[in-house]
């Protein structure tokens, strides 16, 4: 089972996202972990990442496995973290993954603030004033999402802070259960080659 944290949807984040990602696609899970997420802008790089599906498989010559067409793609069940600190670009990270059926999502509510800003305009002080700017709302469009409320995981489980600081992560451990539940049912490995066809008879 692979395990990847994205600390925000920044540079950092979407960097560690690609360090951790591309060695694990060999795994037969995912576990994404949104938790404390601060936000930025490229989730919807990492959600597409995500949702790449196997179209075909490919060999080359002399190979005994085959190859995910397109490539690095990862197969199999995933599963999110989201809590309370899922911010902005995180808190839209686990819309996203819920929105796209992607998996399940675990954790609590996430934050709720996705109104963008822009600007900023300079005050005489020398600090600065942003305005909000923008604001998302559902595909279907009726109604903004997100904003004042956050987002609920499809499982909800609140880490004790005293079992937290003893080491005892009880989001990830249900996090483990349930990507070993899925793989029971949605697990997926790269076919086998076929059998070579036989054109010998061809004109």
């Amino acid at each position: 089972m692979g395990y990847i944290h994205i600390p925000d949807m920044q540079v950092a984040g979407l960097n560690q996202f690609a360090e951790h990602y591309y060695p694990q696609l060999e795994k037969e899970a995912l576990i994404i972990d949104d938790r404390s997420n601060g936000g930025g802008n490229v989730s919807p790089m990492i959600i597409e990442r995500l949702m790449r599906t196997m179209t075909y498989a490919t060999m080359n010559t002399g190979a005994t496995v085959g190859d995910v067409n397109p490539g690095v793609t990862h197969l199999g069940p995933k599963v999110a973290l989201c809590d309370r600190y899922s911010a902005s670009d995180g808190d839209l990270f686990s819309y996203r993954f819920k929105f796209n059926k992607i998996g399940t999502v675990i954790g609590t509510r996430t934050w709720g603030g996705v109104v963008g800003i822009s600007g900023p305009a300079p005050t005489i002080d020398g600090g600065n004033i942003n305005t909000p700017s923008w604001a998302p709302y559902a595909a279907d469009g009726s109604r903004f999402i997100v904003e004042g409320y956050g987002v609920d995981p499809d499982i909800v489980i609140d880490n004790d802070p005293h079992r937290e600081y003893l080491g005892q992560d009880d989001q990830l451990d249900k996090a483990i259960s349930v990507a070993l539940e899925k793989l029971e049912t949605e697990g997926m490995k790269v076919p086998e080659i076929p059998p070579f066809p036989d054109k010998s008879g061809r004109k």
